[in-house]
C-alpha cells in the first residue's frame, strides 16, 4: 500500500512538472494544477489493487504521450543556460622559482 501511495505520489508530482513544461506562467499553470489535483481527487477512493495498477498504468501513458520535446530547466541547473558560467578559479601551486 505505501509503495503504491509513492508511486502515485511521485506521478502527481510528474504530472504538475510536465504541465509546468508547456506552461511557464505560473498564472496560467494554476488552472492546471487544480484540474490535475481534481483528475487526482475523483480516483482517491479506489482500493482494488487491480484497478489502481490500471490507473497508474493508464496516467504513465498519458504523461509518457504528452511529454515536452524541450523541458523547461532551471538556468542554473545541468543543462541550463548559466551551467557552470563562473567557475571559482582553481587554487594552484606557485610555479617552482627559475634560475637564470
Amino acid at each position: 500500500m505505501a509503495a503504491t501511495h509513492n508511486a502515485i505520489a511521485a506521478l502527481y508530482r510528474r504530472s504538475l512538472k510536465l504541465s509546468l513544461d508547456w506552461c511557464v506562467h505560473r498564472s496560467l499553470w494554476r488552472g492546471q494544477a487544480v484540474y490535475i489535483r481534481s483528475l487526482f481527487e475523483a480516483n482517491k477512493d479506489v482500493r482494488d489493487p487491480r484497478q489502481r495498477r490500471e490507473l497508474i498504468q493508464e496516467t504513465e501513458q498519458i504523461l509518457q504521450k504528452w511529454k515536452h520535446p524541450d523541458p523547461y530547466l532551471y538556468p542554473t541547473a545541468p543543462g541550463g543556460s548559466k551551467y557552470e558560467r563562473n567557475l571559482q578559479v582553481p587554487i594552484l601551486d606557485p610555479p617552482p622559482p627559475m634560475t637564470l
